[in-house]
C-alpha cells in the first residue's frame, strides 16, 4: 500500500510570517494539531516547517513567551520529516518511529506539498484490513462447520 492511498489532500499551512496567535486559531478552527508552515512559490507550496500545538505549548506557553510576539517561522520545526505519494507505507512507518512523530507532509518529486499522511491514518487503515481478515476467517469457520454436518 502506497502512502497515496491514506494521505489527506487537505492540509492546514501557515506561512512563516502567519503570527502564532492566527497559526493557532487556525488550528483552532480546523480542528488539527499542527500546521505544515510552506514557502509559496510559482510551483506551489513548499514545506519548510511545522508548528504543532505541543510546540506551542512547550516553546510558548511554559516558557512564558508572549506568542503575540512570535511568527510560525520563529517557533516551527525546521528539521522537517517528508514522504512522497507513491512511498510505501512503511516509509512513512519507519521515518515516525524514528522521528517520534505522529504526521509526515507529502510531497511530489519536485518537493511541492500534496497532502499530509498521519498515524491515525495509518492505523485505521491497518484496522480496516485485520477487521476483513477476521470476518474472513470467521465466515471460513462457519461454512466448514456446516460442511462437517
Amino acid at each position: 500500500m502506497n502512502i497515496s492511498e491514506l494521505c489527506n489532500p487537505f492540509v492546514v499551512t501557515a506561512q512563516r510570517a502567519t503570527p502564532l496567535t492566527d497559526a493557532a486559531r487556525l488550528m483552532r478552527e480546523h480542528h488539527v494539531g499542527s500546521l505544515v508552515v510552506v514557502d509559496e512559490t510559482g510551483k506551489g507550496r513548499v514545506p519548510v516547517g511545522v508548528v504543532t500545538d505541543r510546540d506551542i505549548v512547550v516553546a510558548v506557553v511554559a516558557g512564558e513567551v508572549d506568542p503575540r510576539t512570535l511568527t510560525a517561522g520563529e517557533v516551527m520545526t525546521t528539521d522537517l520529516a517528508t514522504v512522497r505519494a507513491d512511498d510505501p507505507v512503511e516509509v512513512a512507518l519507519r521515518l515516525m518511529r524514528r522521528r517520534g512523530i505522529r504526521r509526515v507532509p507529502v510531497v511530489s518529486d519536485a518537493g511541492m506539498l500534496t497532502g499530509i499522511v498521519t498515524l491515525d491514518d495509518v492505523l485505521e487503515k491497518v484496522a480496516d484490513q485485520l477487521s476483513d481478515a477476521v470476518r474472513a476467517i470467521a465466515s471460513e469457520q462457519v461454512h466448514e462447520t456446516r460442511a462437517r454436518k
